[in-house]
């Protein structure tokens, strides 16, 4: 089983970066895909991208394809989400979250408790 903790969230500007950062505890994270979610108020929660167990395959949802970069350090339990040219419509809690596997998409098994993402415009 893993643990996910989630942190970076802020409020920012439109067209400003932020990092947010998710932090796993227990002895397997590095057989787990990482996926990042959003979800909007009163929207579904959706994959924004995700990432291969060594870091060699990733996914992006169309929406933050060439904004958006995820990364990971397996020595650190640790996943990035690099977030660029940022929009308001960016705005929503993220979230990261393990799964089984090597599919990037799908049913995700474990997940964080968020962090707020606000953009202003």
């Amino acid at each position: 089983q893993v643990q996910l903790v989630e942190s970076g969230g802020a409020l920012v500007q439109a067209g400003d970066s932020l990092r947010l950062s998710c932090v796993a505890s227990g002895p397997t994270f590095s057989g787990y895909v990482i996926g990042w979610f959003r979800q909007a108020p009163g929207k579904a929660r959706d994959l924004v991208g995700s990432i291969s167990q060594s870091g060699s395959s990733t996914y992006y949802a169309d929406s933050v394809k060439g904004r958006f970069t995820i990364s990971r350090v397996n020595a650190k339990k640790t996943v990035y989400l690099q977030m660029d040219s940022l929009k308001p419509e960016d705005t929503a809690v993220y979230y990261c979250a393990a799964r089984f596997g090597t599919a990037l998409t799908g049913t995700y098994d474990y997940w964080g408790q968020g962090t707020q993402v606000t953009v202003s415009s």
